[in-house]
């Protein structure tokens, strides 16, 4: 009995540590440095989406967060970071991405994928839910109509 306890204990921080936000610095659109952490550490709800210039899913997800973003901030504050996994190559296209498609989102630069690879993202679009810098849920993909399901953790973790 006492090994089975131990097994357990050892399992739940390896699970609490998985949904630890890493502690990486990433850039901003202006070129400062900024710490992922201090971002998401305000108590608010936050939603985080990993997404590239070239991921048409990704794009498609966002717009479609957008379609209703305004109303989300009016019932719950909760706010995007939209965090741009592209690379030193692609990384020109994201600015200009952005004016077009007037997404009122905090844009942050992971050009290294230092979180891509802390968070542990095979593919992108990665959407996480956030609250007190723990990740409270996580979702791989989009398919139209999942925004609805992200609502509603967000405002299961609002209240």
């Amino acid at each position: 009995m006492r090994t089975l306890t131990i097994l357990f204990l050892i399992a739940s921080l390896g699970l609490n540590a998985q949904n630890e936000l890493p502690d990486v610095d990433l850039s901003t659109l202006g070129g400062e440095t900024i710490n992922f952490q201090e971002v998401t550490s305000d108590g608010n709800v936050k939603i985080v989406s990993l997404w590239a210039t070239w991921c048409v899913p990704c794009l498609k997800e966002l717009d479609a967060i957008n379609d209703v973003y305004e109303d989300w901030q009016d019932e719950t504050s909760v706010e995007l970071i939209a965090v741009s996994i592209d690379d030193s190559r692609t990384v020109k296209r994201v600015k200009p991405l952005i004016n077009g498609k007037a997404w009122d989102y905090k844009i942050l630069l992971d050009t290294n994928n230092d979180l891509k690879r802390a968070l542990g993202a095979a593919t992108v679009p990665l959407t996480l839910v956030v609250k007190d810098n723990k990740i409270v849920y996580r979702h791989s993909g989009y398919n139209p109509g999942s925004e609805l399901e992200l609502y509603e953790k967000v405002q299961e973790y609002s209240n």
